[in-house]
């Protein structure tokens, strides 16, 4: 039994089954073919045996199938290696009156032609050929066990660089490990190979599933992608280029090393989330004003973002993931994260769409809603100020609003205090329109917004007299007075709140 220097097995060969212990074999024709490979040994003695053929057939015959003429027996060859067959074997009683024109067209077929031999029985054949598969199937299993254990090893010792390496060697291939995004966070053997390029094109192609794992071939490879990540989205892309063969055993190894890379990525995540908790008791005083290292701090000028996850169960850590997936080159050890009543305030380097990157890769993370109101500080005095108008616009739907990006009229929209001051100051206004079928509400806003009784009555095409009338209702029913610049004011801003 051969074996390659990975340990997986070796097709089984006509030329393996010629020099198998126990068989009396000999070669009369094709022996261009010896390599063809051997999947099963049985005995067939009907015209055409093709229909019952998968491919890798040895078949055995004493002869009863052959045709009696010429063309006949030649198309019977040329049948089989069509077919696939890996060669035809002939028992020894038959030989002296074998046709020369069997030998010659299988010659030309690069078909193999067996003697058997001696005492030799065809079951004698199949029974060697089917234990060469069953040691085999056994022998690949115990090496997938061996690699497995030399993965998990190698995850204890040495993280995801041994685990490649573990992988790659136990295949006799090359391994590749992707962030969520597709860039190379490790490689074995290291550096850029030419096959890359189509395991990120394989990763792209099954991005939205979870779980997922795709093969191909690649020319004389075996090319497999498999996502990382225990639930939810992928968390990253193995991929992995290795001979063809034990498919099997190929994807159940690339299927233990994924399961590996991704619960070494969740101790990363908790060791991170400790160091985080750290940091924010330590610095949590610089949002309330307290002068704190801005060493400590990411590269100024900063954004200070407030992060809301509804219903997320750990939204640090969540954070921690999106931050790690999206911002490369980013020095993730630096930045602030502070659990809030409100939500987690983060402190970033002000780079372009940061905030809302984030925001997004953590939608995408949790399936939940995420909001974030964000502002910009040009230095660490100013990161308290800009926490509140972060907090200020943090938007009830789910989306990223940037405070110094805003109007003030955005300032109002994003908060959640203009519906409930409008129905407040005109709440008793609008029941009584509603029980009256008046008018009153409307006509306040012309009038507010034109300036003037008669401006008004020309608006609504009513007697100034009527207005006047309604107006002296709408302060009675509202308990404000026109006379007084702050009530004018509330009831024109609680008015206009729709407008907003």
């Amino acid at each position: 039994m051969r074996f390659a220097r990975s340990g997986t097995v070796m097709p089984l060969t006509v030329a393996d089954v010629l020099r198998m212990d126990g068989l009396e074999l000999g070669l009369l024709a094709g022996e261009a073919g010896l390599g063809r490979e051997v999947s099963w040994a049985h005995a067939i003695e009907v015209a055409d045996p093709v229909p019952w053929l998968r491919g890798g057939e040895l078949v055995l015959t004493i002869g009863l199938g052959l045709p009696d003429d010429e063309s006949g027996r030649r198309a019977y060859v040329r049948r089989l290696a069509a077919a696939g067959a890996a060669g035809l074997g002939f028992a020894a009683e038959v030989l002296d009156a074998l046709p020369p024109e069997v030998l010659d067209e299988a010659g030309r077929r690069d078909l193999p032609v067996v003697a058997v031999l001696g005492t030799t029985p065809f079951i004698a054949v199949s029974q060697a050929v089917a234990r060469w598969h069953s040691e085999a199937a056994l022998r690949a299993e115990r090496h997938a066990i061996a690699v497995q254990e030399s993965i998990a090893r190698a995850a204890l010792r040495s993280g995801d660089a041994g685990i490649l390496a573990e992988l790659a060697r136990g295949v006799g291939g090359e391994a590749l490990l992707l962030d969520v995004d597709g860039r190379t966070r490790a490689a074995r053997p290291a550096g850029e190979r030419p096959w890359h390029a189509r395991a990120r094109e394989l990763a792209g192609s099954i991005r939205g599933r979870s779980q997922a794992a795709t093969a191909v071939e690649d020319g004389e490879k075996y090319l497999l992608v498999h996502s990382i990540g225990l639930a939810g989205p992928p968390r990253g892309w193995l991929a992995l280029s290795c001979p063809p063969g034990d498919a099997v055993h190929q994807r159940l190894l690339a299927n233990h090393a994924a399961v590996l890379l991704a619960m070494t990525m969740l101790g990363l995540r908790a060791l991170r989330s400790a160091l985080h908790a750290q940091r924010a008791r330590l610095l949590a005083p610089l949002l309330d004003g307290a002068p704190v290292d801005a060493a400590l701090l990411p590269p100024e000028p900063l954004e200070v973002v407030v992060f809301a996850l509804d219903g997320a169960a750990e939204p640090v850590g969540v954070l921690l993931d999106a931050l790690a997936d999206v911002a490369a080159g980013v020095d993730t050890d630096r930045i602030l994260l502070v659990p809030r009543p409100g939500g987690v305030v983060a402190v970033l380097p002000a780079q372009a769409g940061l905030g809302a990157r984030v925001r997004d890769r953590a939608a995408e993370l949790t399936g939940a809603a995420v909001r974030a109101g964000a502002a910009v500080a040009g230095d660490v005095t100013g990161v308290a100020a800009a926490a509140r108008r972060a907090a200020d616009v943090l938007p009830s739907g789910e989306s990223y609003v940037d405070a110094d990006a805003v109007s003030s009229w955005g300032l109002l929209r994003a908060s959640d205090v203009l519906a409930p001051f409008s129905a407040a100051v005109l709440g008793p206004l609008r029941d009584h329109d509603r029980r009256t079928g008046a008018d009153l509400a409307a006509t306040l806003r012309a009038y507010l917004d034109a300036g003037s009784v008669e401006a008004a009555a020309a608006v609504l095409g009513v007697h100034r007299n009527t207005i006047r009338t309604r107006l002296r209702s709408a302060e009675r029913v509202a308990g404000r007075s026109l006379d007084s610049p702050r009530d004018r004011l509330e009831l024109w801003l609680a008015l206009s709140a729709d407008d907003i």
